[in-house]
């Protein structure tokens, strides 16, 4: 599925669309033209558009843009929810299951985290979730001594798997550990079949070259800014939690700290474009090495 694929009048109408891309590429944009033009219901894919404070800062659409075509999984969790990449999928379930049936529109799943997508397509390793009090003991290590301490007591198989410079992902791998005594690389060895396996959808990765695409998040961020971002970091300063996952969204810790005074609004809107290259560089590693059989998509 290497091949590129440019006419979006002609992707089939039978099968589900995935579409990736990195932060800023355009693909929610595009799945909306895919909806428009041929039909469908627009699906998030988004780790950090569910959260129903982050409209402006997660790039999420527009209330004009939901309303040209049907949205869902957009801005439907609260700050304080929990949120899993499980709980992305048993939401998808339905919708799937809805568009199979003949009874729903064809699902176009868009957006950045590669992790939904793996998971969609691949499976997902039915792990039991961590107890609170687990979840504490791992925050408080973090906290106190780094992720060090928990990579080093992982087993070998699941240590090997994992990216040892993620703090959260190390924290997860040492919370199932310690929660149910199997390794994370155990239970993603014994992972069921997948939701939608990528031969019965069409899977499209959009791809911006690299200087254009820094231009485009530098540019995009400018109009965030000018669109209100900074009103909604103020609205949730009195709430800010730096570790819950609402507040990962890239710009959020930058003009919190710009709010509270510590640094100046033109150091807080150049961290946030660098924070956004970055993560744009780590989407990208990700997509190369799990999508390779994707169909490519070159968007100027």
């Amino acid at each position: 599925m290497t091949e590129p694929l440019a006419d979006i009048a002609a992707l089939p109408a039978d099968r589900p669309v995935l579409l990736a891309g990195a932060t800023a590429s355009g693909k929610s944009a595009l799945a909306l033209e895919i909806a428009e033009k041929s039909g469908g219901v627009v699906v998030n894919a988004d780790a950090l558009q569910v959260w129903n404070c982050w409209r402006v800062l997660s790039a999420r659409p527009s209330a004009e843009e939901e309303a040209r075509a049907p949205h869902l999984l957009y801005g439907h969790r609260a700050p304080g929810e929990d949120y899993s990449v499980g709980a992305w999928l048993r939401e998808v379930a339905p919708i799937l299951a809805a568009f199979r049936s003949g009874a729903g529109p064809r699902p176009i799943i868009v957006g950045g985290t590669g992790l939904y997508f793996t998971a969609l397509t691949e499976g997902l390793a039915e792990i039991p979730e961590t107890p609170p009090e687990i979840r504490k003991m791992a925050d408080a290590r973090r906290e106190a001594e780094g992720h060090e301490g928990m990579l080093s007591e992982l087993d070998p198989a699941t240590a090997a798997r994992i990216d040892p410079r993620n703090p959260m992902r190390v924290q997860r791998a040492w919370e199932v550990m310690r929660a149910t005594g199997r390794g994370l690389a155990q239970w993603q060895d014994t992972t069921p079949p997948p939701l939608l396996p990528l031969s019965d959808c069409t899977p499209l990765l959009l791809q911006v070259g690299r200087d254009a695409l820094a231009a485009r998040i530098d540019r995009r961020f400018e109009a965030m800014l000018g669109a209100g971002a900074l009103e909604e970091v103020r609205a949730m300063l009195p709430f800010w939690a730096p570790e819950a996952l609402w507040a990962r969204a890239i710009g959020a810790p930058e003009l919190v700290a710009h709010l509270r005074g510590e640094i100046p609004l033109a150091e807080a809107i150049a961290r946030t474009q660098a924070a956004s290259r970055q993560y744009a560089k780590r989407q990208r590693t990700w997509f190369r090495a799990r999508m390779a059989r994707w169909h490519k998509m070159e968007r100027v």
